[in-house]
């Protein structure tokens, strides 16, 4: 039923309740999981000496957040494809999607109020323009001391490629 399995992930993600899903489906189908993560920036478009800098930095980001999925997948027993592309979240996943994926697995973060209408959610676009199933993994809540320290007031895990 499954044999091309998508699992988007965003460049500074932390941990991903939804690789144990990804998992899940890859040993029950015999599939490969597919982790896919979109270096998404405004450097591409900017002047200057540090947005060259800037994009690379998150590039390599996403490559090693890709690179981690990949190995956790290949531990677990899964065949694992990873890759990085330049481009925004969503345009990339539906890229993906067109290019064999039978399912995408996604986290979510439960935002509520003026963060959700404001932040917005790749997730939540995925599952209105997806040609194919979409799995959503709620994610838990980051601790408040996480959020302090990352200084972002937590990177939300369902922007899962790049985040907007």
């Amino acid at each position: 039923m499954y044999d091309e399995i998508l699992l988007p992930v965003a460049p500074g993600g932390e941990a991903n309740d939804a690789i144990a899903h990804a998992i899940s489906l890859a040993d029950r189908y015999d599939a490969t999981v597919h982790v896919v993560s979109a270096a998404d920036t405004a450097a591409d478009t900017l002047a200057g000496p540090r947005a060259g800098a800037f994009s690379e930095r998150l590039a390599d980001a996403a490559a090693e957040r890709v690179g981690a999925m990949t190995g956790e997948l290949e531990a677990a027993g899964v065949e694992a494809v990873g890759s990085v592309v330049r481009g925004e979240p969503l345009e990339v996943i539906e890229n993906a999607i067109d290019d064999g994926a039978d399912i995408v697995v996604m986290p979510s973060h439960t935002r509520r109020g003026i963060r959700r209408l404001l932040l917005g959610s790749v997730t939540e676009k995925v599952i209105r323009v997806a040609s194919v199933p979409v799995v959503t993994v709620p994610m838990g809540e980051p601790e408040a001391g996480a959020e302090a320290e990352n200084g972002e007031g937590g990177r939300d895990a369902d922007d899962a490629s790049g985040g907007r």
